[in-house]
């Protein structure tokens, strides 16, 4: 199953209440996803596919352990896929925290905030050819 998007721009959603990047707030209990895919995503852009950050978040948010992992790793990626996951559109990130996705020629993501020269050059088609598609919106309006 193919869940990566190429050459697209995954710009905020049309309801989002941030009018720049935002870092997500974690919580008492844990990390958040949204918390869990910007430290990723900022740490390394154009590091992960989709089906490698959304592994990786499940993996992270549930805090499986390293040797779990390895030694239940292609059962544990098997039962991951299996069941449907959400897109990055649905993410947060776009939808709450103003940060758009890049993927690249390759499937490979970085974050771009909203109210960068990036984001807008991305927006305005000054980046090359690049589908643009908006988040999910937060509500059904």
């Amino acid at each position: 199953m193919e869940w990566n998007y190429y050459n697209t721009f995954i710009t905020v959603s049309a309801d989002c209440p941030a009018e720049a990047g935002t870092v997500p707030a974690g919580k008492k209990a844990g990390r958040t996803k949204p918390e869990i895919e910007f430290e990723l995503l900022s740490a390394e852009p154009y590091r992960y596919t989709q089906e490698e950050l959304l592994y990786e978040v499940h993996v992270r948010h549930k805090e499986i352990p390293e040797e779990e992992q390895a030694a239940h790793g292609t059962r544990l990626r098997d039962e991951f896929y299996q069941k449907p996951q959400p897109c990055l559109r649905a993410s947060m990130l776009p939808k709450k925290y103003g940060w758009g996705l890049h993927f690249d020629g390759e499937g490979r993501i970085s974050l771009y905030p909203v109210e960068s020269p990036d984001y807008r050059q991305f927006v305005e088609g000054k980046r090359g050819t690049v589908r643009l598609l908006a988040a999910m919106r937060n509500s059904r309006k």
